[in-house]
């Protein structure tokens, strides 16, 4: 009961936080209903199954954007081919690495405001591997593989990647990772759109893979508005 306690808790802090800012656009202007969320690295979008409920009980239009993770160009261009598909404005979602997908792709003009989700919020002429080592965390089981992707080691991603699951739901999501271009890691945003749009941010107090404190300097910067829960917030019922 306890997990699905803190998994209930850590859904509905991220679900309000969205709700949040689709409350940023000016009182004249039409209501934003449409909610688009980017799921992060060692993931996928199912992970946000328990917020998607959440939203769309309220009556939201959401979208989860499933990119392929190849390089940061084709998870750009997929989160685009979605903001083109909407019929209004919307709220960008960005979790972990995707971060720097919103924070590419947010200068939509359909986008109206950004949700980092304990996630990287680059600037320009940043990468999340030059900000990892400047604020570092326990050492991750990184598995490389010949062609150049890499994925979280099975066996230790329960307690690096997910210590907030039950066992079994972590195992499973270990063995469901979509492992990611070793680029990803070195790619750059040309213009963050969090210096021009309104900024909400979740950090994870607990996390083990981006570093609270990295966090809390990504959401300082952007001005963001911000909340801190005690999880690592990274897949499952934290809805990321």
């Amino acid at each position: 009961m306890r997990f699905l306690t803190l998994r209930s808790a850590a859904a509905q802090a991220a679900a309000a936080l969205c709700l949040l800012a689709t409350t940023a656009a000016p009182a004249f202007a039409a209501p934003v209903k449409n909610i688009v969320v980017v799921h992060g690295a060692f993931a996928d979008a199912a992970g946000w199954r328990s917020v998607y409920n959440i939203l769309t009980k309220d009556g939201y239009h959401v979208t989860l954007v499933q990119q392929p993770l190849t390089s940061f160009n084709d998870d750009v261009t997929a989160t685009k081919r979605v903001l083109d598909s909407l019929d209004g404005p919307c709220v960008l979602v960005g979790h972990s690495y995707a971060g720097a997908i919103i924070s590419e792709a947010g200068n939509d003009e359909h986008v109206k405001s950004l949700v980092y989700i304990a996630a990287h919020a680059l600037d320009a002429g940043e990468t999340i591997g030059d900000n990892g080592k400047k604020y570092p965390v326990g050492p991750l089981s990184i598995v490389g593989t010949p062609d150049h992707f890499v994925y979280l080691k099975p066996t230790d991603y329960p307690s690096q990647f997910a210590p907030d699951l039950p066992r079994a739901q972590a195992d499973f999501d270990a063995h469901a990772q979509i492992p990611l271009s070793a680029s990803e890691f070195s790619a750059q945003v040309s213009d963050p759109a969090w210096k021009t749009k309104p900024s909400w941010y979740m950090v994870a107090k607990a996390d083990k893979i981006i570093s609270p404190d990295l966090e809390r300097m990504y959401a300082e910067r952007a001005h963001a508005t911000t909340v801190e829960i005690n999880r690592t917030d990274r897949t499952g019922g934290a809805a990321v």
